[in-house]
């Protein structure tokens, strides 16, 4: 599993690169705030949808800190997922580094 910064996934987002960015956070974390672009699919119900996940696709997982994300990609890792990374600090620290106005919790 790769890791990726706030700073890092903006720039490739700014860039146009077909990044899929999956939130495994809770549902009331997601709605109080989540990166533009990201897709919702609690960490509970990522095994339910393995079958809906392109295994080639460059996918980004993000959470609260970084830690159940992580989970995630090292899982996701072990089914044939190669190209899966970890957002460095979650969607706490994008917030600080790259979108200061997002609502933080």
């Amino acid at each position: 599993m790769q890791t990726i910064s706030p700073e890092t996934l903006k720039q490739r987002l700014d860039n146009g690169d077909p990044l899929v960015m999956i939130d495994v956070r809770e549902d009331w974390e997601y709605q109080t705030c989540h990166i533009e672009g990201s897709k919702h699919v609690p960490m509970s119900q990522v095994m339910g949808q393995l079958d809906n996940l392109d295994k080639s696709a460059e996918t980004v997982f993000i959470c609260h800190h970084g830690m159940r994300s992580q989970q995630v990609a090292q899982y996701l890792e072990t089914q044939g997922f190669s190209r899966v990374y970890n957002l460095e600090g979650g969607v706490d620290q994008w917030a600080r580094t790259v979108e200061p106005d997002m609502e933080q919790y």
